[in-house]
């Protein structure tokens, strides 16, 4: 390729460089090498090269030559070579390294003009130092400027990535997936097609990171942007104006354009050029250059460049570099937006003395993006829904913990949800969806999930220190609902018992009134034995006995006679039974029914059948019955082949003696048959809908103990198994996988993660549930019949106190009636002396009628030495 290219240019300068002499002047050829779509450089050069001829002693001629794969006749068109008066002139993209070694060897000058948009890269490329950006998302509006902008970063030995085709749907979809992120992002257009350019960006949701966009303005209208429509912290760069004034020679001019800009630096290095070329063409140059020989003179060469110096190194708006490239001298600044339609200076840049950063708080190093991969896994990461704003955002466990990362690391993260799968599965042909699969198709920088370490996972990707080492599965059930009944102590004994209860106490009641009326040796029919008052078990005192006789205090004076003491005893001895057993099924009774869980472990609820149970179909913890199920008939079958070979001890190993109990297959069959559910929402709710505590679901225990914590009526059964760590995932050979681990130290020292855990499990609506503790006490609510009734026995004493007092009153006034009616005068008036009829004379100021003989038998003794002093004679 480079040798045909070779080839074509000296072909070129074969045909065209004779030295010939127009109207007695010497012919000065200019050989204008070219790329393909230059065209409008060529004519900007001739009309320059038209504009400065006057100010040559000698003829000036162009030859456009337009580098292209060629091969004419090259061996016939180098003996035609003539080396006098010849200058090459190459405006091309690169600078063709052929083109410049001929010149070299043939002592023809060379000289390389930049027209490309280097200038405005150059400001870019130093603003993006300053922000210490390592690489570049470059968006044109125009193919024509990639070629130009690839070749300037080839030169500069930097890295960048280029788009190289318009911004559209398909474009604006591949640098959403361009991984790793870019640091930066720049538009390079023209003012007039900036704001279109830039607000199809916005449109197609590409501004996510605004202090990353940068906006290159090719021409010199930049104050007409209209900057109402850009956003917070976008940057504008620019070439000042005063550049390609600066090339005319003129205080002010009226540069707008892109062309106007390179028209004038062309324009000034001819016009600084054509005195060089007069010199140099009068030193006459001898012979003819043939294909096979050369006349590199270093002396020549060193020379020329010295005067290139000479000329151009005063030139304040134009750059020497490599002796032979002419360049227009950057000289430009940087806007930042700082509100809506607002932006101010924050940088100044001049070629050769650096990036001038007028406000520091402004221009920051970019700092690290990352992409985090996450899924939905409660309580570690889920999505919530802003209530006074309605935005959906994600938090949880792990969202806190890439958010504490990205403190300390001083990161920018994006979290990512995968489009297909959860944590990751493998495909039958090895593809990997999930974090999983978009770790290994970088479409992630790292993963913060609730991700398990396999072997599988990490033949794909890398693991870091695990953060989380307490996660398993465990049994969750819902709290038995304690039936409430006011009258719930009279359900210890069953209607039958207590009605037994009554009839005893009737029976009894009854019989002591009958032993005791007819007992001979009774209280009541033995005076003599008994001179002194006693109990009269007549019907009411009999039943007062009876009842009294369950309390404490006892039912009081006993009968005399030995047949009712003997019925006393017995009724005694039941009574104490009736009570001990009825307190110790209360106790029993009230103890059973605060109990939480009628199963405790998975071995328990393995050997019933009462209690169904279930899983997250597919689920990890589906999987881990899965896998132990195929375990034990694995171990069962090597059992069986052992003790089934022939050469084996049949006294030592038999079939039967199965050293293992299966359990596994009995919970995967219960757990078939029960149906597993679709997700870990459906398996809580059917746990909370059964209020009889008859079916349990066996789930990861962290979103088991979270929804635990917001549940009141769930409870965990039994201990957590099948533990397993949760840890960050990277991506093979990732730099940072030692950063990464030294920050989990890091917030372990601290106690980070027992604050996340605290947050997520202990802190929340478990705070409000009611106690179940067993050493809380019977409630009210299980004992409130008794209360009840008391406070009825209050009531009935109240209506018994009213009936009472009615009937006292109405009595006394029927014997009020009964009595006497008082004298009608003063004068009628009985004399306290007075005898009255049919009786003897009382004293008084009444009249008391005589008691008879009759009346007197009536007294039957009077107790001169009575028992109570608060007791009465009774009188028969």
């Amino acid at each position: 390729m480079a040798n045909e290219l070779i080839k074509f240019v000296l072909a070129y300068v074969v045909l065209l460089m004779s030295n010939k002499e127009v109207n007695g002047q010497n012919l000065v050829k200019f050989i204008l090498v070219h790329d393909v779509g230059q065209d409008q450089y060529v004519d900007i050069f001739t009309q320059a090269l038209k504009t400065n001829d006057v100010n040559s002693a000698n003829a000036v001629d162009l030859v456009a030559v337009e580098l292209e794969e060629n091969n004419n006749e090259f061996d016939k068109m180098c003996n035609a070579f003539a080396s006098d008066g010849t200058f090459i002139i190459d405006i091309s993209w690169s600078g063709y390294e052929p083109i410049k070694e001929i010149s070299k060897e043939f002592n023809v000058p060379y000289l390389r003009l930049d027209v490309s948009i280097s200038a405005h890269l150059d400001l870019l490329d130093r603003y993006l130092d300053a922000r210490n950006t390592t690489d570049v998302a470059l968006i044109f509006d125009n193919p024509y400027h990639v070629d130009q902008t690839l070749y300037y970063w080839i030169d500069t030995t930097r890295l960048r990535m280029v788009v190289t085709e318009k911004l559209d749907s398909v474009s604006s979809k591949r640098l959403k997936e361009m991984r790793p992120t870019p640091n930066a992002y720049t538009l390079i257009t023209t003012t007039a097609k900036m704001n279109t350019l830039y607000n199809q960006v916005s449109t197609d949701g590409l501004l996510k990171l605004a202090e990353r966009w940068n906006l290159l303005i090719l021409d010199f209208e930049y104050d007409s942007l209209y900057r109402l429509d850009i956003i917070k912290n976008i940057n504008i760069l620019y070439l000042d104006k005063s550049v390609c004034c600066g090339l005319k020679e003129m205080q002010t001019c009226d540069c707008a354009t892109e062309d106007d800009l390179y028209s004038a630096f062309i324009d000034a290095v001819l016009r600084r050029l054509m005195p060089f070329i007069d010199e140099f063409v009068t030193e006459p140059q001898t012979g003819k250059i043939r294909c096979n020989e050369t006349k590199f003179d270093q002396a020549i060469y060193e020379d020329f460049y010295k005067r290139i110096d000479g000329v151009f190194g005063t030139m304040e708006d134009v750059v020497i570099e490599e002796n032979e490239i002419l360049r227009i001298r950057a000289k430009g600044a940087v806007e930042t937006m700082v509100d809506t339609g607002e932006s101010e200076v924050v940088a100044k840049y001049v070629h050769g003395e650096g990036l001038e950063v007028l406000k520091p708080e402004l221009v920051k190093p970019v700092r690290l993006f990352f992409r985090i991969g996450t899924t939905y896994a409660l309580p570690w990461s889920y999505e919530e829904t802003d209530p006074v704003t309605g935005v959906k955002y994600w938090t949880g466990y792990c969202i806190d913990f890439a958010h504490k990362l990205s403190e300390l690391m001083h990161f920018d993260y994006e979290l990512v949800i995968p489009e297909k799968g959860t944590f990751g599965e493998k495909d039958f042909y090895g593809n990997w969806d999930g974090l999983v699969g978009d770790l290994v198709r970088g479409q992630t920088d790292l993963a913060v999930a609730a991700l398990t370490m396999t072997a599988d996972r990490e033949e794909v990707i890398d693991f870091i220190a695990p953060y989380y080492e307490q996660v398993g599965i465990t049994i969750v059930m819902r709290k038995p609902v304690r039936k409430t009944s006011l009258f719930k102590f009279m359900t210890v004994l069953k209607l039958e018992v207590w009605l037994s209860i009554v009839g005893a106490l009737v029976v009894t009641g009854f019989m002591v009134w009958f032993l005791d009326k007819y007992s001979p040796y009774s209280a009541r029919n033995n005076k003599k034995a008994y001179p002194y008052p006693t109990r009269q078990f007549n019907l009411k005192e009999s039943f007062w006995f009876a009842l009294t006789s369950f309390t404490p205090q006892g039912g009081g004076e006993a009968p005399k006679a030995l047949s009712g003491r003997t019925l006393v005893a017995a009724y005694w001895l039941f009574v104490v039974l009736m009570l001990a057993t009825f307190t110790a099924n209360l106790a029993a009774f009230l103890t059973v029914e605060r109990m939480q869980t009628p199963v405790q472990s998975l071995e328990q609820l393995a050997r019933q059948s009462r209690i169904n149970y279930t899983v997250v179909e597919s689920s990890e913890t589906h999987k881990y019955f899965i896998n132990m199920k195929y375990a034990e008939d694995t171990l069962y079958k090597m059992w069986k082949e052992l003790t089934l070979n022939a050469s084996t001890d049949n006294t030592q190993y038999r079939v039967w003696d199965y050293p293992i109990r299966e359990q596994y297959g009995q919970i995967l069959i219960a757990i078939n048959d029960s149906m597993p559910v679709q997700n870990a929402e459906e398996g809580f709710d059917k746990v909370d809908e059964r209020l009889d505590a008859d079916f349990a679901f066996i789930h990861d225990s962290a979103e088991v103990k979270y929804e635990i914590s917001k549940n009141c009526n769930l409870t965990e059964v039994g201990e957590v198994f099948a533990e397993r760590p949760y840890a960050v995932a990277i991506q093979q050979g990732s730099h940072l996988q030692d950063t990464i681990s030294i920050m989990i130290l890091d917030l372990q020292k601290d106690r980070f993660f027992e604050s996340l855990q605290a947050k997520y499990w202990n802190h929340s609506r478990k705070g409000d549930c009611a106690s179940a503790d067993d050493n809380e006490g019977i409630t009210l609510e299980s004992l409130g019949g008794v209360f009840i009734a008391t406070l009825f026995g209050l009531v009935l004493a109240m209506l018994t106190l009213a009936g009472e007092v009615f009937y006292y009153n109405q009595k006394k006034k029927k014997e009020d009636a009964l009595e006497v009616k008082p004298v009608k005068s003063i004068s009628e008036k009985p004399n306290k002396f007075t005898k009255q009829e049919g009786g003897t004379v009382t004293i008084g100021d009444s009249f008391k009628p005589v008691m008879t003989d009759k009346d007197r038998m009536r007294v039957s003794h009077i107790a001169l030495y009575p028992r109570s002093r608060n007791r009465l004679p009774v009188i028969d």
